[in-house]
């Protein structure tokens, strides 16, 4: 498929795409007779995991790592595992510090509805 479909499929701007592509994220990208690149199938589930990893706070580094990991047929089971527990363990990390920002939300929001029936509303 051409950039223009992935763009459109996936929401992500043809440069980041390009992007994407130049920082290894994008690897299966072939050229067609007129030199247009060719995103496979698969492009658009591995742009949409890029965002969403993204989205959980990983940088791009460790996004290629895990990619790496992922599609690397040089890397054992035992050392894709090890990848793979330390990527969960820092998202567990990430939902505990999440969990404990929202409970502070939750206090935060009670206290003001609370003082909101006290005083009224200012």
């Amino acid at each position: 498929m051409r950039i223009s479909e992935l763009e459109r499929r996936t929401g992500v701007s043809r440069d980041t795409l390009r992007y994407y592509e130049k920082q290894g994220l994008i690897r299966e990208v072939g050229r067609s007779g007129n030199n247009y690149r060719d995103y496979p199938e698969q492009a658009v589930a591995r742009v949409s995991m890029v965002r969403q990893l993204k989205r959980l706070g990983f940088s791009l580094s460790e996004i290629r790592e895990l990619l790496d990991a992922v599609r690397s047929d040089r890397i054992d089971c035992l050392q894709g595992a090890a990848v793979m527990a330390r990527k969960g363990a820092l998202v567990d990390a990430r939902i505990a510090e999440l969990t404990a920002v929202r409970e502070l939300l939750k206090q935060e929001q009670a206290r003001l509805e609370a003082s909101a029936r006290e005083h009224g509303p200012a």
